[in-house]
């Protein structure tokens, strides 16, 4: 009997002790979210060459080149700056990027035709980024602590990759009511993300390929080289693609200034 009472009380045990570990779906999609960015903190500096691919309803084509440049800043949002090379009607503007981890983030647009600095507003953070069907806020913080998170469940990818499948609710200011995100399980990057409005409709999806695997002071990181957006309203789609990209890159902080935009 001893025995019997011995089994029961460890399987109460073991019933008691999988119950308090259960994490909610909350707890998981947050759990994912920090797994995630500590596997992609690291990188000290990014830099590469930029190609915007901007396609309209029927088919035609825009290509705009850039530089583009990111700091990694310590317990903060990073640093980012773009600057177009061409063509000609957008060669020298420049778009500077400090984001926060709870703050709003702080965006200027430089326009050399005006030779003068503009501060991209909070209200206007959903405004398409220089005719793209990205806006300011795709290109300011994904900080964690901007969002709550629930995990939604295990899937695959289009191209068959095992992912979690989680939301994320902005908790401030946000052109979006919600995103749904699809986080590779190999290496804890974002492979689609689908974006609703305001209005929880569906507004559009990003699709994250080409990724490449760089190693800074040992730790391995990936990063996709091409990300292709696509509007569902307006059938409109634009392209960012990386090449020549650098992870490790030491930058001096005096490149990511208001002042620097108009050198």
């Amino acid at each position: 009997m001893r025995s019997l009472s011995n089994l029961c009380l460890i399987l109460i045990l073991s019933i008691a002790s999988q119950v308090s570990f259960a994490e909610s779906s909350q707890e998981k999609g947050l759990r994912i979210a920090k797994e995630a960015e500590a596997r992609n903190n690291g990188f000290i500096g990014d830099e590469s060459d930029l190609e915007m691919v901007l396609i309209d309803a029927y088919g035609s084509k825009i290509v705009r080149k850039m530089k583009g440049r990111v700091l990694e800043v310590k317990d903060d949002g990073d640093k980012s700056l773009n600057i177009f090379l061409n063509p000609k009607d957008v060669k020298g503007t420049k778009m500077l990027t400090w984001s926060h981890k709870s703050e709003d983030d702080n965006q200027w647009l430089y326009l050399p035709s005006l030779k003068r600095v503009k501060k991209i507003s909070s209200r206007n953070k959903s405004s398409s980024f220089m005719g793209s069907e990205f806006s300011y806020e795709d290109l300011g913080s994904q900080e964690i602590e901007k969002y709550k998170f629930n995990f939604l469940k295990d899937g695959k990818s289009a191209n068959g990759e095992d992912v979690y499948i989680i939301e994320r609710i902005p908790v401030d200011n946000s052109g979006y009511s919600k995103q749904v995100v699809q986080i590779s399980k190999k290496h804890l990057n974002a492979v689609h993300v689908s974006y609703y409005d305001r209005k929880a409709e569906l507004l559009k999806t990003a699709e994250m390929s080409g990724f490449t695997k760089y190693t800074v002071k040992g730790k391995d990181l990936w990063r996709a080289t091409l990300i292709h957006m696509k509007n569902v309203q307006t059938k409109k789609e634009s392209i960012f693609k990386w090449t020549n990209r650098k992870l490790g890159v030491n930058f001096k902080s005096s490149l990511f200034t208001k002042r620097s935009l108009k050198r």
